[in-house]
């Protein structure tokens, strides 16, 4: 049974880090694609950015281009999130996602990820 378990969330100031990990587990072969999706309150939840396994392709949403970085380490199973000079407006319930379709490639939409962790919160005051 596949699982995706995020770590790393928390508070911080506006300008500050935070790197986000998920640690998966599972499965035999490798995912197609693996990312992270927002949800701040009230809102709909966005991708915020994705890696495409063949090749390493990355991919953002325009909102967190120059300030986030996603990235994994295929021997630990391991997806992170990077983020720096964060602001009010990057607050909400991170997840990460899976998918073993490789029409995933490059796609931020939800309907293309087939998994998903439980959130871990991070919250950036002003």
């Amino acid at each position: 049974q596949v699982q995706l378990v995020e770590s790393g969330g928390g508070s911080v100031q506006a300008g500050g880090s935070l790197r986000l990990s998920c640690a998966a587990f599972g499965y035999s072969y490798s995912m197609y694609c693996m990312g992270w999706f927002r949800q701040a309150p009230g809102k709909e939840r966005e991708g915020v950015a994705t890696i495409y396994s063949g090749g390493g392709s990355t991919y953002y949403v325009d909102s967190v281009k120059g300030r986030f970085t996603i990235s994994q380490d295929n021997a630990k199973n391991t997806l992170y999130l990077q983020m720096s000079g964060l602001k009010p407006e990057d607050t909400g319930m991170y997840y990460c996602v899976g998918s073993f379709s490789s029409t995933c490639r490059g796609s931020l939409s939800r309907i293309e990820y087939n998994y998903w962790g439980q959130g871990t919160q991070v919250t950036v005051s002003s």
